[in-house]
């Protein structure tokens, strides 16, 4: 397992629409555990393979943050089916680092996807689940939490963003 670099608004991957995964294979089953080693070692909540570079419908989870075994969710080509309520919290992103504003969410989703044996599982989340749940859906359909902002907001944060990569360049 390898922990991976995860790309920083700005690149052009996290706001494209990822491609769906064909086949579960070895190469899959890799991309899950590095996407898991780089999720726990950032320390985060989600990761979508958009996030490292890889265009593709892949999300890990885990609330535990690696504290708990088995507490690791992984979905290839998620899809939200259901979801109600509303809930405003504050959010922040691994590919938003030392950002964190407030987002409204469901309260409850249902989510289907497969494991990566290729059986389909559904997910019925509450809470901060559902709000990762949705956040990780969001990623591999091309949309970052600030895209729920203000447009004024949205564009501080894109604008703070540019000057630091801009700084790194020079």
């Amino acid at each position: 397992m390898a922990v991976l670099n995860i790309l920083k608004l700005g690149h052009p991957t996290l706001v494209k629409k990822a491609e769906p995964i064909e086949k579960i294979d070895d190469a899959v089953r890799r991309l899950a555990a590095d996407m898991i080693e780089t999720m726990h070692a950032a320390p985060g909540l989600g990761l979508s393979a958009p996030q490292v570079s890889v265009s593709r419908r892949l999300i890990t989870v885990d609330l535990s943050v690696g504290e708990k075994e088995g507490e690791v969710i992984v979905l290839v080509n998620p899809e939200i089916l259901e979801q109600e309520g509303k809930v405003i919290r504050d959010e922040g992103c691994l590919s938003v680092p030392e950002v964190f504003e407030k987002v409204a969410r469901p309260q409850k989703v249902k989510v289907k996807g497969l494991d990566l044996n290729g059986r389909e599982c559904t997910i019925e989340a509450t809470d901060l689940m559902a709000r990762v749940l949705c956040h990780e859906v969001d990623h591999i359909n091309g949309k970052l939490f600030i895209e729920w902002l203000s447009p004024l907001k949205r564009n501080l944060i894109k604008k703070k963003f540019k000057r630091q990569a801009e700084k790194r360049k020079t």
